[in-house]
Parts: C-alpha cells; sequence; structure tokens
C-alpha cells in the first residue's frame, strides 16, 4: 500500500527572514512575535536598529509626521517631549521596541544582502550577505523602505576636492564647521532642517539651489508636563489626541490628490512669510519655488527664512560646472571658494530594493522586471517573485500623513499571507500578473489628476516621469483594501507530493 506525504512538515513553521529594522521591519517582527511566530531572522546592515533614523543623524534632524501618529498604534509613547519628535528621541524609541518584545536574538548585524533568489522547486529564498552569510526563507520581507540610499550628484573634478565632502545622511560629526567656508548642495527636506543649524556656525555658507522649495510654518513646540501626565494617567487623551491629529492630516489628502488649487493657501502664507523674514529681494525671489505647491514635497520649518536672511548666506541658482581642489565652479565661470562641501541631495527613492540582486522564478531579475519603472500588487507583491513582500514598495510613499500607519496596514496583509504559507500543503503564492497590472494601471490613472503631475520633477519620479513612489488616495481607503486577503489574487501553487513504499 502507497501514501503521500508533502516536502513540508506538518508542524514547521515556515521561516522568514526580513531585511532591515526600520519601523516596517521592526514593526514585521513584533506582530510575528505577537502571533507566536519566532521563526525568523532580520537582517540589518548596520550595526545598531533605527533604518533612516540611525543613518540620519545631522543637526536639527526631525520628523514633519507629528509624534503621537509617528509611532505604532500598539506602542503608544505618553511622553513624547515635542510634538514633532527628534532624531534622537525617535531613534530612543525604536530600541525601546527592541527591548520590550525581545527582538535582539533574532536581529543579526553588519549583514548586508548582497542578493535574494527563489528557487521554485524548493518553494524557498536564497538570501546571501556581503559578508558571506547563506540563509533560507519560505517568506522574505524586504523592509528596506524608500530612503535609505543616498543619491549623489555627478560633478566633475569631484575627486580633485582636497577639502571636506560628506553626505547629510552620513553626517561627518567629527568635523568641525566652526569659520569654515560650507558649501551646501540641494535645498531638500534634510538641508531645510540642518542649514538653519550650521549657518551661525560656519564663516560662509553658499546654499547651491536647483530648484526651491515651497516652505511652511512647523506647529511644534514642546509638551507640557501637564500634557504628558494626562497621556499617561488617561490613555483615552493619548487616544484622542491621536485619532484628532489623524484626521486633520487626512483632510488634506484631497488636496494632494484631487484639487490642487487648495495647497494655495501654503503658497500664500510661505510667499507671507518669506517676505516678512528676508530683507534681499533677490534672495528672497531666489528661493520661492516656480512650480505649483505640493508638486514637490511640501516642507515644514521655522526657522528657513531667519535662517536665509544670514548675511553669511549666499543662495547660487547658477548650474555647477565642476569643482576645484578648493572651490565650486558654476557655468558663468564663477569660483566659489569653499573648505568642505555637503551634499543635501535626497535619496534613490525609485531605486527600491537597491542594490540587491532579486531573483525569482525562471531567473527573472526585479531589475528587468521593473524596467520600466518598479511597481507591485498593492505596493507588496510582484508577479514572478512569490513569497516576496515588500514593505513601503512602490506607490505607497505619502504626503499627507504617516508612513508608519501604512507600514501597519502592510504589516496585516503580509501576515495574513504568512499563515496562509503555513499550509503544509502549499508550496508558495504568486500574485497574478493580470491582477498587478491592473492595478499598477488604476494607481497611474489616479496619480494623473494629482498634484504631482503638475509639471515639476521630483524624487517621486523616474527620469522617464513615471511616479513610482506615492499611493494617491486616503491612508484609510488603503488600510481597507488591504484589510482582506483574497486568494483569487494569487496563484497557489499545491506543495508536490512525493510517493513512498
Amino acid at each position: 500500500m502507497k501514501r503521500s506525504h508533502n516536502n513540508k512538515s506538518n508542524t514547521a513553521a515556515p521561516h522568514i527572514v526580513i531585511i532591515g529594522t526600520g519601523f516596517g521591519g521592526l514593526g514585521m517582527a513584533i506582530q510575528l512575535k505577537k502571533a507566536g511566530i519566532d521563526s525568523f531572522t532580520i537582517l540589518e546592515k548596520a550595526g545598531s536598529v533605527g533604518g533612516t533614523w540611525r543613518d540620519n543623524t545631522y543637526p536639527g534632524a526631525a520628523c514633519d509626521v507629528q509624534s503621537h501618529l509617528y509611532s505604532y498604534s500598539f506602542e503608544p509613547k505618553s511622553d513624547w517631549t515635542r510634538k514633532f519628535g527628534l532624531q534622537p528621541e525617535i531613534r530612543s524609541y525604536m530600541e525601546g521596541c527592541v527591548a520590550k518584545y525581545d527582538l535582539h536574538s533574532h536581529i543579526r548585524f553588519n549583514q548586508e544582502v548582497e542578493s535574494a533568489s527563489f528557487d521554485k522547486v524548493k518553494a524557498l529564498w536564497t538570501i546571501k550577505t556581503l559578508a558571506g552569510d547563506v540563509l533560507e526563507a519560505h517568506a522574505l520581507i524586504s523592509a528596506t523602505g524608500q530612503l535609505n540610499q543616498p543619491a549623489y550628484p555627478r560633478i566633475n573634478g569631484l575627486d580633485t576636492f582636497k577639502g571636506k565632502v560628506f553626505h547629510s545622511a552620513r553626517w561627518d560629526h567629527s568635523y568641525d564647521l566652526t569659520d569654515k567656508k560650507v558649501a551646501v548642495i540641494g535645498t531638500g527636506a534634510s538641508a531645510i532642517q540642518f542649514v538653519p543649524q550650521i549657518v551661525n556656525k560656519v564663516s560662509e555658507l553658499k546654499l547651491f539651489q536647483r530648484s526651491a522649495a515651497w516652505v511652511i510654518p512647523k506647529p511644534d513646540r514642546p509638551f507640557t508636563g501637564f500634557e504628558q501626565w494626562l497621556f499617561e494617567t488617561f490613555p483615552v487623551a493619548d487616544r484622542l489626541y491621536r485619532s484628532m491629529i489623524y484626521w486633520k492630516n487626512e483632510s488634506r489628502a484631497l488636496a494632494f490628490t484631487r484639487f490642487g488649487f487648495l495647497l494655495n493657501a501654503f503658497k500664500w502664507q510661505a510667499q507671507r512669510i518669506a517676505k516678512k523674514k528676508i530683507k534681499d529681494p533677490v534672495k528672497r525671489d531666489k528661493i520661492i519655488p516656480d512650480y505649483p505647491v505640493g508638486c514637490k514635497r511640501l516642507l515644514i520649518s521655522n526657522d528657513w527664512y531667519d535662517a536665509i536672511n544670514q548675511d553669511n548666506l549666499d543662495v547660487v541658482t547658477d548650474q555647477l560646472d565642476h569643482i576645484e581642489a578648493d572651490a565650486i565652479v558654476t557655468q558663468d565661470g564663477t569660483r566659489h571658494e569653499v573648505d568642505a562641501i555637503i551634499y543635501g541631495t535626497g535619496f534613490k527613492a525609485t531605486d527600491f530594493l537597491a542594490p540587491m540582486k532579486v531573483t525569482g522564478i525562471d531567473g527573472l531579475e526585479l531589475n528587468q522586471a521593473w524596467k520600466d519603472g518598479a511597481e507591485a500588487y498593492k505596493g507588496m507583491c510582484v508577479s514572478g517573485f512569490p513569497n516576496l513582500f515588500i514593505l513601503y514598495g512602490p506607490n505607497t510613499n505619502l504626503g499627507h500623513s504617516s508612513i508608519v500607519f501604512m507600514l501597519e496596514a502592510q504589516v496585516r496583509y503580509a501576515m495574513q499571507c504568512i499563515r496562509i504559507l503555513h499550509d503544509p500543503g502549499l508550496h508558495y503564492m504568486n500574485v497574478k500578473a493580470d491582477r498587478q497590472s491592473d492595478y499598477s494601471a488604476r494607481i497611474q490613472d489616479r496619480i494623473k489628476s494629482s498634484v504631482w503631475e503638475a509639471g515639476c520633477t521630483s524624487w517621486y519620479k523616474t527620469a522617464s516621469g513615471k511616479n513610482t513612489n506615492n499611493w494617491p488616495g486616503f491612508t484609510f481607503s488603503y488600510r481597507l483594501m488591504t484589510g482582506k486577503l483574497d486568494l483569487q489574487d494569487y496563484e497557489l501553487q499545491p506543495a508536490p507530493v512525493m510517493q513512498e513504499a
């Protein structure tokens, strides 16, 4: 008599590998722990946790989403010191979560992933790290985020510069900027924060600007002791405050995605404040954008215009030509002598999962699948790459609310998939190609009516102009969409049956 069995143990849980210890990776790990699943490993390229909040330690680094919303819903913190958290406090919060949920034993530090490839016969991902380690996993969770690879401009002659050079996301705290002539290249979200912190320390600051940014006031202040006591003593007050923040922010989605004219109120506000704060009309004109509000990232700061007004700060809008041993030379021939160059040029946000080499079914490489721009079903799953779940993937970025909220929705969806993969009779699940393409077409169609398509270039887009980053809707609609797994969206490959005498 013959009986059959599959190649999975009926009792062994599928092993899971998570890449990254930012909010996405830690959130995923915590939910696995809460579900009683301990068969997971977290690979972290650095020597500590925190993701972007570990890497970005530049002066003034802070969040532009309110602290109570930029934290896990299941792990409230009643004693935030400010309405908008500073980098050290956010990182401390994340480290506290690691300790509370005993995640250290699951983390392998200094393990940057080099490649991941899927074997459809074994239904396993093989993950290789630059340190030489090799792991196998039934499910692979990428939580590398969109803001992890610094973008460096290509400027002729950079290798001839004799001074100090570093990126804001790799700030060199050992270098003393006091009385130095400093060049800052870029006026993005990071520069908006660190320029006001260093302008009074340096002797001269040359701010090289390719395009100006719309900057509006930041409604920030320290929490009072009474407020902290109230949040701790009456948790319902903390939850009500978080809810108020959420719905206030959520209302702005309409302006970004459908009714861009509503953002003109921010335009008028920025122009009014700039006129009041900046005495030099020439300098003022340079830092007022010529594109609609929201087309690029809308920034918030209370000291940006004051910094621009400083006499030792010069805004340079001429294009860069080349760099010499002690100067940056613009195309008009002007030599700007500097001791140090700081890049505030942001990140390679559209290069999802880079620089890892990810290979799916039949040798399909993710770079090839995404040759026309990254896309994923519900921002998480890519056809041809079974049992791979991407957190903070294509078209899940926000312009109006907290990415932590989106990440929690994605983690819940991934958890549903992982529970399905516990079935010993299931080999793997692969999102159907037509479901992915139909979904992506709908997303791109909705983006067409958003302010992000108002005519400017931004880090939201690829070189060809495809918006691969932003979610064109409400966050609650995304949460509802990802709330229930529909197995009809997937090809479910049964485990092979082996014959035994």
